[in-house]
């Protein structure tokens, strides 16, 4: 794209939205610079930086939001050559926006434009996962989980929960605290399990979203708040599963030591998933 847009347009930023082969859709920050009215790229780069910091500090993997590529533009007679760009997420683009020169009406249309269009696609979001089966949904918060549990483990080594003990130990705070009492063992016990299974791989979609919370909400603590030591570790996230159960009593849920084992587990609903996918393949 050329020039300037002195009447910024929704169709302005979708006409420069692309689509990778796998459907996920993005935009070249070179291309949003030109139509965000920034006269050279290189003044336009402190503003995605800035994005990038309020996207980690939104407890965003800066990854998923902004990639960083080699475009090519041409030089003339045909010629091209390569140069930096970066593919852009909606979110990006959103965190972009606001934090571009206020002084620009085509930087307040486009924190307009964003916002609108990414909460849209969160209700688009909502709307497909509250049609999902219960075992799809299960499916969906576990992977989840996984990767958020991850997560809750890089910022608990931070804080100084070094070895498997002490992860476990520091685990089995948040279990206790969201569980009234009970740690892993006796979930384990209550559920019925064998002793090589998961409790996570047999929790149903409304206590797996708790755990999730508890998850999510413990990381970004730990992190927020600087937490350093086990102990006080372990204690912080013993708080925040104490801080989701009482939400849930508050709401009038019920308690999560109270919610039936699903009767299938995880790995058994993978593996269903799996025979499906082969069955319309052949």
């Amino acid at each position: 794209m050329t020039g300037k847009h002195s009447t910024p347009h929704p169709t302005t930023f979708d006409s420069i939205r692309h689509v990778d082969d796998e459907g996920n859709e993005y935009w070249r920050a070179r291309q949003l610079a030109q139509v965000l009215e920034y006269s050279e790229y290189r003044h336009f780069l402190p503003v995605i930086e800035r994005a990038k910091i309020a996207c980690e500090n939104s407890d965003e993997r800066v990854d998923d939001h902004f990639e960083d590529v080699l475009g090519m533009v041409a030089i003339g007679s045909g010629a091209q050559r390569p140069v930096e760009d970066v593919h852009l997420s909606r979110y990006a683009c959103y965190l972009i926006v606001q934090n571009g020169d206020p002084s620009k009406p085509v930087i307040a249309h486009g924190q307009t434009y964003f916002a609108l269009q990414t909460r849209r696609q969160e209700l688009e979001d909502d709307r497909k996962f509250a049609q999902l089966s219960e075992d799809d949904k299960r499916l969906a918060i576990r992977n989840e989980l996984a990767a958020h549990n991850k997560y809750l483990a890089a910022a608990a080594k931070e804080a100084g929960v070094d070895s498997p003990l002490d992860y476990a130990i520091f685990q089995d705070h948040g279990y206790k605290g969201l569980y009234g009492g009970l740690g892993a063992k006796d979930i384990h016990t209550r559920k019925g399990l064998k002793k090589s299974q998961k409790i996570l791989d047999h929790m149903g979609s409304t206590e797996l979203a708790a755990n999730l919370f508890r998850a999510t909400q413990t990381e970004e603590k730990l992190r927020r708040d600087q937490v350093q030591g086990k102990t006080q570790a372990n204690r912080t996230h013993e708080q925040v599963g104490q801080k989701v159960r009482q939400t849930i009593q508050e709401l009038g849920g019920t308690m999560p030591e109270h919610l039936p084992a699903p009767e299938s587990s995880i790995r058994q609903l993978e593996t269903a998933k799996k025979k499906q996918l082969k069955k319309k393949d052949t």
